[in-house]
């Protein structure tokens, strides 16, 4: 039985590291073992920046919700408690579209969430 020797697999390995690593600067750029670090430490930071994506375009449309609530003479929590007193289940992100783009729409919610507290 002949030995198989592990080149053709390395060598697949290390130029999918390296392609990955296509575009850093330096040696992370050529070398196998600092480019594998640079790519391992790269994956972490996209990662944890999918997770902060979700917290940071929720507090955006927080942002844009209270804007449009104190523009209609009201407070954000009152809006959202008065809404879901009222049975109105949209989402924050679907409400901050509607403050943005259609203040007489956002105008009317903040009149129904008045009416229900």
């Amino acid at each position: 039985m002949a030995r198989i020797k592990p080149a053709k697999v390395t060598r697949a390995r290390r130029k999918k590291v390296l392609k990955a690593a296509k575009g850093y600067w330096g040696a992370k750029s050529k070398h196998f073992k600092m480019a594998k670090q640079a790519v391992m430490k790269s994956g972490n930071y996209a990662f944890i920046g999918r997770k902060l994506k979700k917290r940071d375009f929720r507090s955006l449309w927080i942002t844009r919700i209270s804007a449009g609530c104190k523009a209609n003479g009201l407070n954000y929590s009152r809006f959202m408690y008065g809404l879901k007193k009222a049975g109105v289940t949209l989402n924050r992100k679907m409400l901050a579209e509607l403050a943005v783009s259609d203040k007489e729409g956002f105008a009317k919610l903040c009149e129904t969430a008045k009416a229900a507290q």
